[in-house]
């Protein structure tokens, strides 16, 4: 089995990805369009895509990605992301004048940064940084990954957690082509689920009844419009319970009754995080 990952070595993905499935071949790709692509067209193959982050909340364009797609959901990752500041194994951080990252580990950074009076770089992602560090010999130039980077990249941490909020969690989907899901037993589960509601007043309410009457929780409920429309909305949502629950299923046919589409993402073991 192979595990297809967004960004270079050592990136956040391929951190989260190497915990779930260490013995898995991790593959990076540059795209998370790329990812979903590659897994479509290999049923051997799984990738590890981040949703949403516990600060800068949902990860752009995913969404789509996923309704375009239609992989599979077989499992749900919470990734603690902290962040370190790393520099040439030659430096030293009184050579440093700037610092190069993601724009999001830029902003939840800004502690370290002004206190070094260091000028940002905004670079597509955090190991990707740390290798051009790497590979250039930047001299007076630090990055902002993960430990995995500057071990890859032998590069030199010179401070650790440098995070401003502590806590900061990304979750990730672990989805692939082939449709499976667990059976039932007593565990608590997540099914997933992508709808598209009828262009009608009040059509969401109605959508969200039969939860109501059948006692069933919603853990999340994001919405979308649907290619460049304003007029009709998509919306992903996480239901707390298994698939083949009777009450599930009332509910879930009770949203067909309201919906233009409805697809099942995935049922699949809720994360004990």
């Amino acid at each position: 089995m192979k595990i297809v990952y967004q960004g270079s070595p050592g990136a956040y993905s391929h951190l989260a990805a190497k915990k779930m499935y260490p013995d898995y071949e991790p593959i990076s790709q540059n795209t998370f369009e790329e990812c979903f692509n590659l897994c479509l067209k290999n049923e051997s193959y799984r990738t590890i895509i981040p949703v949403e982050n516990s600060i800068a909340g949902r990860v752009a364009d995913i969404q789509y990605l996923i309704n375009k797609y239609k992989l599979q959901i077989y499992a749900e990752h919470f990734q603690p992301i902290t962040h370190n500041l790393m520099i040439l194994p030659s430096s030293s951080m009184k050579n440093i004048s700037s610092v190069r990252s993601h724009t999001q580990a830029i902003s939840q950074c800004q502690k370290i940064i002004i206190e070094n009076k260091l000028e940002p770089i905004i670079a597509a992602d955090t190991a990707g940084s740390a290798k051009y560090i790497s590979e250039n010999k930047i001299e007076n130039e630090a990055a902002i990954a993960s430990e995995l980077a500057a071990e890859i990249y032998n590069l030199k941490i010179v401070k650790k957690n440098i995070e401003d909020n502590k806590g900061n969690v990304t979750r990730f989907l672990i989805m692939g082509s082939k449709a499976s899901h667990p059976e039932f037993k007593k565990k608590n589960y997540i099914t997933s689920c992508i709808f598209k509601v009828k262009n009608k007043p009040a059509a969401l309410y109605k959508c969200l009844g039969g939860f109501a009457t059948n006692n069933v929780n919603l853990s999340k409920l994001e919405s979308f419009s649907d290619q460049n429309s304003f007029e009709q909305y998509l919306f992903i949502c996480d239901i707390y319970g298994h698939i083949e629950d009777p009450k599930i299923q009332k509910s879930l046919e009770e949203l067909g009754f309201h919906t233009v589409s409805l697809d099942i993402l995935g049922v699949y073991e809720a994360s004990e995080y």
